[in-house]
């Protein structure tokens, strides 16, 4: 992971969408209500709520809109059914784009997530296309200026805790974990009074495909814009090496 640390990107995303705060929470929303739906409205007894809290209060999600969430989609016997589905496909040059979506209308989003690809001169493919390019883990970033601890304290406190790799890069530290010791890690290290920038189950590149094409940067740039802006879209992975060189 040297030499690829995604947190001025995410940084980058932040500012970019706090004017798109609505839709992060719009997508939070969606999770919450599906984790509840799955193990109750009680977070000291559903794991899964409380990594998706955590994320809502990494994304500066108010406590109260949290609450609400939970107690509409707790008391909302008739709320909406959200089905998980997973697109791949490929963007220009070969990159590798994994779509992760929640929706309540398969065709819509089926046609969106098409229409984005198309957009951007790439296409979506079969399942397992490209998701064996990836391998799913347990990621957490913190933010260096948000944590008082050393390098080798924080990387002790996450190996104890079960993480399975640590990095330090320029601005920020990464912690990985295998899926399921995502929750008992971020859990511990919250414990421990540790800032977490972000925190997720995501989609990690084995290998990474530079664009060195204006035209083929324009076309990606424009699938990952209109599969942002579409509400269905959860999250979206893939292996284009945004770092400068």
């Amino acid at each position: 992971m040297s030499g690829h640390s995604k947190f001025a990107n995410i940084k980058h995303k932040k500012e970019k969408n706090d004017a798109a705060k609505g839709k992060i929470f719009t997508v939070i929303g969606r999770e919450i209500a599906v984790a509840v739906k799955e193990g109750g409205p009680d977070p000291a007894n559903n794991s899964k709520l409380r990594d998706v809290i955590a994320k809502a209060k990494a994304n500066n999600m108010p406590n109260d809109t949290i609450d609400r969430g939970i107690k509409k989609a707790a008391g909302d016997a008739n709320s909406v059914n959200y089905e998980v589905i997973t697109y791949e496909g490929y963007g220009p040059n070969g990159v590798a784009i994994i779509v992760d979506a929640l929706t309540d209308n398969k065709n819509r989003t089926a046609a969106n997530v098409r229409s984005a690809f198309t957009k951007g001169d790439g296409n979506v493919g079969t399942p397992g296309c490209v998701s064996y390019m990836f391998d799913k883990k347990g990621q957490i970033i913190i933010d260096k200026e948000e944590c008082d601890m050393d390098a080798d304290e924080l990387m002790m406190a996450a190996l104890d805790a079960g993480a399975e790799d640590f990095a330090e890069e320029e601005d920020s530290y990464e912690v990985l974990t295998a899926p399921d010791d995502f929750s008992t890690v971020r859990e511990a290290l919250e414990s421990a009074g540790i800032p977490m920038a972000q925190a997720d189950i995501t989609m990690i590149p084995q290998t990474w495909v530079e664009l060195t094409s204006d035209e083929d940067i324009k076309k990606i740039n424009r699938t990952l814009d209109l599969l942002d802006e579409d509400d269905d879209v959860q999250a979206v992975y893939h292996n284009w090496d945004t770092d400068e060189r």
